[in-house]
């Protein structure tokens, strides 16, 4: 718990020390889960671009380590936008009087896959786990947070779900045999996929409840949303603009393998074994209904939403309800 306060107490002070100051373009400031990831790169690739800064926009970064982590830099008002926030978390910290909105999805489906170390006794499907085993997540009302319930509520296993932060930290702890299953997302272990060093045993995609829902969205304080709306909908223009040209011009390969300190064909094949662009789509919250039914099973939320209420929480461009988006082609 101290390390859970320590860190959320950097990233708040990382925030806050971001300057406001009038210049000729809108300061936005932005918290976003695990650096070095596809999703995680796009405000930055966007903005070395220029996509950003032709909607007259300046982004300010700070990156943390997890979902639960960025939500709470967004409802403290250290930072505007929060990309990458577990929705579950979202809706629990909305029924609770958070002043947070959803403006975005963020990913529908996940890249996420879990791993053991090559000489575990788990195997594929999470076969063989034992109740004194321990499973990976990141932070409190993450992604990977509801993953982990996720699969352990369909898969009729348990396990000691143990908070290890980032990514690469993650990693640490499970070849260090701290901790028994871990988490992971392309680029990082794929290498050690390669050379046999760890096992995957599971995709986040394998089950139907992560792989047709936004578990992931992009979240507002709803005090500066309000007063700064059209700001807003011209960031979440430009997001969507440089994920259309992160799919279609090989400069955004180049861009992406410089941020992630990878070669440009790992960053290929991180973009197209991993990411289909229709995880990427921002238009509303799919699977909002049966997500509010795990919110209310994992405790996030007490009663469901009502309609006033997910109108107010889920101000994306289609709305709550909104239509289904297209298949896209790369």
């Amino acid at each position: 718990m101290l390390t859970k306060l320590i860190a959320g107490a950097a990233v708040a002070i990382l925030a806050a020390g971001m300057p406001r100051q009038a210049s000729a373009e809108d300061l936005l400031r932005l918290a976003i889960g695990q650096r070095g990831l596809w999703d995680s790169s796009i405000a930055e690739i966007g903005q070395g671009a220029g996509v950003f800064r032709r909607s007259g926009l300046e982004l300010q970064v700070v990156y943390t380590s997890g979902g639960g982590e960025t939500q709470q830099a967004v409802i403290s008002g250290s930072v505007d936008i929060g990309v990458a926030a577990g929705t579950l978390g979202v809706l629990g910290a909305y029924a609770k009087g958070a002043p947070v909105r959803i403006i975005a999805g963020e990913a529908t489906g996940t890249a996420e896959y879990y791993f053991v170390r090559a000489d575990s006794p788990v195997a594929k499907g999470f076969a063989g786990v034992a109740p004194n085993m321990t499973l990976a997540y990141s932070t409190a009302g993450s992604g990977t947070h509801i993953t982990a319930l996720r699969f352990m509520k369909e898969r009729n296993f348990s396990a000691r779900l143990t908070a290890t932060g980032s990514v690469p930290a993650t990693f640490t702890q499970v070849m260090s045999g701290q901790v028994d299953i871990g988490f992971s997302t392309p680029p990082f272990g794929l290498d050690a996929l390669e050379k046999g060093q760890i096992r995957l045993i599971a995709l986040a995609n394998d089950l139907p409840s992560v792989r047709n829902q936004t578990v992931r969205v992009i979240i507002a304080n709803a005090t500066d949303l309000a007063r700064r709306r059209e700001t807003y909908e011209r960031f979440i223009r430009a997001y969507g603009e440089t994920i259309e040209w992160m799919y279609a011009d090989d400069k955004a390969i180049a861009a992406y393998a410089q941020y992630a300190a990878i070669s440009p064909a790992m960053a290929r094949r991180v973009r197209d074994d991993f990411y289909p662009k229709t995880m990427l789509q921002l238009d509303r919250v799919m699977g909002l209904a049966e997500m509010a039914e795990d919110a209310i099973a994992f405790k996030y939320i007490a009663r469901p939403l009502t309609a006033a209420q997910t109108a107010e929480l889920v101000q994306t461009r289609a709305g709550p309800e909104g239509p289904p988006p297209q298949p896209n082609a790369r």
